[in-house]
C-alpha cells in the first residue's frame, strides 16, 4: 500500500472546550500531535502518499503538517467544506486524489500500536478491518468475526471496528443504493456513512478482519485523552 487516506474532519463535540480551537487529531499527545502519530507509522509501514480530509479547523491542518516531507511523505488535503461528510461522504470525496489501488484508511481520533505493514495489501474483498476489543463505552461491538476471517452484521460475539483498514475503491460504486434516502444523501457533495457500504458488502462475504490484541483507545473524550497520554508518559 502506497496510499493513505486520514479521517480528520470531525467537528470532535464530545471533546469540548478542547476542540473549540483546535481540531481533535491535531490535539498533543505526549509531546506531538495526535495525527503525527499515525503518520509516523505510515511512514514506516511503506506509505509514501497521505490524503487527509479536513472540514472543522480545516486550515490549521496544512499550518501544522506542511507538505509531509518531515516524515517522507506527500501529503494532499481534501476540504469537505464547513460541515463534515461522515465517513462514507468523505472518502468519496477524497477518492480522486486516491490511486486505484486499495488504500490504507486510519481515523485521525484513534490511537493503535499495531503495525499497519501487517495488514494486507490486497483485500480479499472489498475490504479489510482491523478489529479489537470492546471498549467500556462500547460494550456490544459493531461486527462479528468468523474462523476464516469474514466479518458479520449480525451474531455473536462481536468485535470493535478499530477505524483501521485497508479498502478499494470499488466499495463506493453502490453507495446510493446502499444508503437509499438517508438524510444527507442527495446534498452536493453527498453526505452519508460507510456502514450502509460495509454492510452490504458483508452481507455478499467481501469484507475480511483481523484481529488486534494491543493497545488501542478511541479518543473521544478529555477523560480519554488524559489517559493516554498518562499511558504514553508512562
Amino acid at each position: 500500500m502506497r496510499h493513505a487516506l486520514i479521517f480528520a474532519a470531525g467537528l470532535g463535540e464530545r471533546m469540548r472546550p478542547l476542540t473549540e480551537h483546535t481540531p481533535k487529531p491535531l490535539l498533543p499527545v505526549a509531546g506531538k500531535p495526535l495525527i503525527a502519530w499515525h503518520l509516523e507509522k505510515l511512514a514506516a509501514a511503506g506509505v509514501h502518499y497521505v490524503v487527509i480530509n479536513t472540514a472543522h479547523l480545516a486550515e490549521q491542518f496544512p499550518a501544522a503538517l506542511g507538505d509531509g516531507s518531515r516524515w517522507g511523505l506527500r501529503i494532499r488535503y481534501a476540504y469537505e467544506g464547513p460541515a463534515p461528510l461522515e465517513t462514507g461522504g468523505g472518502m468519496l470525496n477524497a477518492l480522486p486524489l486516491l490511486g486505484p489501488e486499495p488504500f490504507l484508511v486510519v481515523s485521525g481520533d484513534v490511537w493503535c500500536d499495531a503495525d499497519f505493514a501487517a495488514l494486507p495489501a490486497e483485500p480479499r474483498g472489498l475490504a479489510h478491518l482491523l478489529m479489537t476489543g470492546n471498549p467500556a463505552h462500547h460494550p456490544r461491538g459493531d461486527f462479528r468475526l468468523d474462523a476464516e476471517g469474514r466479518l458479520h452484521d449480525d451474531g455473536e460475539p462481536r468485535l470493535t471496528y478499530s477505524g483501521i483498514g485497508v479498502f478499494r475503491r470499488e466499495l463506493l460504486d453502490g453507495w446510493r443504493e446502499a444508503v437509499g434516502a438517508a438524510p444527507g444523501a442527495e446534498a452536493k457533495p453527498p453526505r452519508f456513512k460507510l456502514r450502509p457500504l460495509l454492510e452490504t458488502a458483508m452481507a455478499n462475504g467481501r469484507v475480511d478482519g483481523s484481529p488486534h490484541r494491543g493497545a488501542w483507545t478511541d479518543v473521544g473524550t478529555p477523560q480519554r485523552l488524559a489517559e493516554l497520554e498518562s499511558a504514553l508518559r508512562g
